[in-house]
């Protein structure tokens, strides 16, 4: 530790940096009562930053050290700029050794492109890494929603899935798919276990959804590259789904997931009329 800072200081710059953050930018749930000091509260920041509350308010009290994979946690869960992660390790005397290598900008392949494009008759989407929703076909958006409709940063599968009402409640089995999906997102994380949006879509659904907290710790992994999904939709009732994900075989980590139906069912008559109904008319949008 530098001879000009001390553990005080440290925990005086992560009282100023916490008392700085808009809880509702965070995606945070409103409080009851209202807020007696600005910005988060210490267990809010140990919820993002995957901590223990006790062991935060320590850190802050200056009464333990922080390791340097704690910081790097500390970081991403107080949206640190660089100048602020070089200075948070400087006051805790530890050397930033995160990796810095710029990830590639997500764009769909033109391969994956044409084949969304051929799948007329069925919803199929893109899934990039974190599961983001990267494209998507006319099937997809009558099934969930016109994803052109959402800011670009909430297009992602699985914060659809826990945080959207209408999302949530059009799955039968939504336990089920939620736990496959992040159980997905967990073995998908072991790639890449430093990609800061990751961190922040972890620490964003731990604290909203206790769900979501406590899969999320149990460390199962999924490919889920296949399975059967049950849906109830507004429009066409109930529907039983094969769904289907092939990977890319250039290392992008794009996934084409694919809902089918068998020929002959319901659900396949049903996925008929959401095809032919596409996303010009008025959708039951999972932003309501």
């Amino acid at each position: 530790m530098s001879p000009t800072s001390g553990p005080g200081e440290l925990g005086a710059f992560l009282k100023a940096r916490r008392a700085q953050l808009d809880p509702r930018e965070l995606g945070l749930p409103e409080q009851e009562s209202r807020r007696k000091v600005a910005g988060l509260r210490r267990e809010e920041v140990a919820q993002l930053a995957a901590i223990s509350v006790d062991y935060y308010t320590r850190l802050e009290q200056g009464r333990v050290r922080a390791s340097a994979s704690v910081l790097a946690t500390l970081a991403r869960a107080l949206r640190l700029d660089e100048d602020q992660q070089r200075y948070l390790y400087q006051l805790a005397g530890k050397t930033d050794a995160r990796p810095r290598r710029r990830r590639p900008v997500q764009r769909v392949r033109p391969a994956m492109r044409r084949l969304l494009d051929q799948l007329t008759a069925t919803p199929a989407i893109v899934l990039g890494r974190r599961l983001d929703v990267l494209e998507w076909n006319a099937g997809a958006a009558a099934l969930y929603t016109d994803f052109s409709r959402l800011p670009a940063d909430r297009r992602n599968y699985l914060y659809l899935l826990f945080t959207d009402p209408v999302m949530r409640g059009m799955h039968l089995e939504w336990e089920h798919d939620a736990r496959d999906a992040v159980a997905a997102l967990r073995m998908e994380s072991g790639a890449d276990p430093d990609d800061p949006e990751l961190a922040r879509l972890v620490g964003e659904l731990s604290v909203r959804d206790a769900d979501f907290r406590t899969w999320w710790a149990e460390h199962r992994v999924n490919n889920a590259a296949y399975g059967t999904k049950r849906y109830r939709h507004p429009l066409v009732g109930d529907l039983t789904l094969d769904c289907d994900t092939w990977s890319s075989p250039d290392g992008s980590g794009q996934r084409l997931m694919v809902l089918t139906a068998e020929p002959g069912t319901p659900s396949h008559d049903a996925l008929r009329i959401l095809a032919s109904w596409g996303t010009g008319q008025p959708s039951d949008s999972l932003t309501r």
